[in-house]
């Protein structure tokens, strides 16, 4: 599911792409698309912030579609396509932020404080949401077993922990991709740390890692953003072909082929043809995202607080029965849980609420680091 924390490592804007380009405030926050590492001060890329609200957004309208599918096939066909890319698009600038991770004292202390901790955090705060709001009083608390959206981060944290490997081999999206194909065919792998989605979305993360500034610029001349209009109408149209023939699961990545009842070979092929198609479609919505700072580009910042705050509304319209008034399900319905959903998320990515909620999502907990040995002989 949905899934794109600040965790990049020391940021590298992309040179200015126009006149109208222009960087955005320093990165003091959090992000589920960039990578631990990021010091204040540091200049914020409009592009990016632009690119991770978007998609924040995408994701958002997503699970508020999923209820409507039974009833709608083109709101199948759109759930379809967002799925395709917008968890990549996420994963791909996590890992194009990740390029400078080393595994350094500082950058492991910023991963377990912007990463682990939110994952215990919520993952608690989630299991006592689905026992009570939910009904499930008996569902057990396990930190191994990541429930709903908290799989993003244990897989960042993982990803994140391989990057220094994947910088020294040789051929790392052939490696990956091959890993993430195994993972596809291999039913026993079980629920454990979600471990399916972390293998089969590993090649988007090795994929950013691989990338430079120069291959974002391809993508936002002009011309790729006239091809991109043609294949964003053919993808939807493929997709309203699908939708009573395809199972959606395959997009969420969390189960091999002989779990979708599908015979193994399919697998290697769904995954191989998954990644084309979530790289393309991808490539499309970088194309069209705006580089100059906008009104929107400061939430960039705070998309992990929306991204897991969102969920408990997700969830909640499901437990408390929201989807079953019948207006909903009409086409006015449609939109107007739409947009709904793309404000509410709007919300959560603001300033206000990313300082409500800092404790837990960006905590200094000096008390459990060792000192820094250099920052100690500078300061004295």
């Amino acid at each position: 599911m949905s899934e794109p924390v600040r965790l990049a490592t020391s940021r590298a804007p992309l040179p200015p792409q126009r006149a109208g380009t222009s960087p955005s405030r320093a990165d003091t926050s959090n992000t589920p698309a960039t990578a631990a590492g990021q010091k204040p001060g540091k200049v914020r890329d409009a592009f990016f912030d632009n690119a991770k609200y978007l998609a924040i957004v995408l994701v958002a309208m997503g699970h508020s579609w999923e209820p409507l599918r039974g009833d709608s096939r083109a709101a199948s066909a759109l759930y379809m396509t967002v799925y395709s890319f917008h968890m990549p698009a996420f994963i791909v600038i996590s890992g194009y932020f990740s390029r400078s991770f080393d595994a350094s004292p500082g950058r492991l202390k910023r991963l377990v404080t912007g990463v682990a901790v939110p994952y215990v955090v919520f993952e608690v705060a989630y299991t006592l949401f689905k026992r009570t709001a939910g009904g499930d009083p008996d569902y057990p608390f396990s930190l191994l077993d990541p429930w709903y959206l908290t799989w993003f981060l244990i897989a960042l944290f993982v990803w994140r922990l391989s990057t220094p490997l994947w910088k020294v081999i040789r051929w790392p999206l052939p490696v990956a991709l091959a890993i993430a194909v195994l993972a596809s065919v291999s039913p026993d792998i079980g629920d454990d740390l979600d471990l399916q989605r972390v293998l089969q979305f590993l090649p988007f993360f090795v994929l950013g890692l691989c990338l430079k500034p120069e291959h974002f610029r391809l993508v936002r001349r002009r011309e790729a953003r006239i091809l991109a209009l043609p294949v964003f109408a053919s993808a939807l149209l493929f997709a309203y072909w699908a939708a009573p023939r395809m199972n959606a699961a395959w997009f969420y990545r969390r189960d091999s082929a002989q779990e979708l009842a599908a015979p193994g070979w399919s697998g290697a092929v769904m995954t191989l043809a998954m990644f084309g198609c979530s790289v393309l479609l991808a490539a499309c919505f970088f194309a069209w995202v705006p580089g100059r700072k906008l009104w929107v580009t400061s939430l960039g910042a705070g998309t992990l607080y929306g991204y897991l705050l969102h969920g408990f509304l997700a969830k909640g319209s499901r437990f408390w029965d929201w989807y079953d008034a019948h207006w909903m399900h009409t086409p006015l319905g449609e939109i107007a849980v739409t947009l709904i959903a793309a404000s509410v998320i709007t919300v959560l990515c603001t300033p206000p609420v990313q300082r409500m909620f800092r404790f837990v999502m960006e905590p200094k907990m000096e008390w459990a680091f060792k000192r820094d040995a250099a920052a100690v002989a500078r300061g004295r």
